[in-house]
């Protein structure tokens, strides 16, 4: 046996590809459009390591999808948890929770799906803009 990944519902892939390729930095390993099933899937992972994969689901016909308590979060380790945070701010993501304590900041993608992520190794000194900055919103 052996992990394949977490499928995600999206409501809008180029909002979602913006978000987790771009400013949260995954890599896109495939995308197939299914017009029979009217469905899009995304497959993207963290750059060297294709093996935890997130699936991007995306049903062509609206639907409306509400968060379950059952799913918590996505996470990911970054090298530098203050040049990844600024990396999201600048591609317009708001920081949820900051990294305040140089180890851990949580995120939200444009579906609401919270993404945490972790510095490796152990956590970096404070360092401002981060260390006095109040959580916003939910994660």
């Amino acid at each position: 046996m052996r992990y394949l990944h977490t499928m995600v519902r999206v409501t809008d892939v180029e909002a979602s590809l913006r978000f987790y390729r771009d400013a949260l930095g995954l890599e896109l390993l495939s995308r197939r459009d299914f017009p029979q099933g009217r469905y899009t899937l995304v497959f993207l992972a963290a750059p060297g390591d294709h093996a935890a994969q997130v699936e991007l689901t995306h049903n062509w016909d609206p639907e409306t999808y509400t968060g379950g308590r059952n799913f918590g979060h996505l996470a990911y380790q970054v090298d530098d948890i203050y040049a990844a945070c600024q990396r999201l701010r600048d591609h317009g993501v708001t920081i949820n929770r900051p990294p305040r304590d140089g180890r851990m900041a949580f995120v939200r993608s444009p579906d609401g799906i919270s993404i945490e992520l972790l510095q490796a190794g152990s956590a970096k000194p404070p360092a401002e803009p981060w260390a006095s900055m109040p959580n916003t919103g939910a994660w």
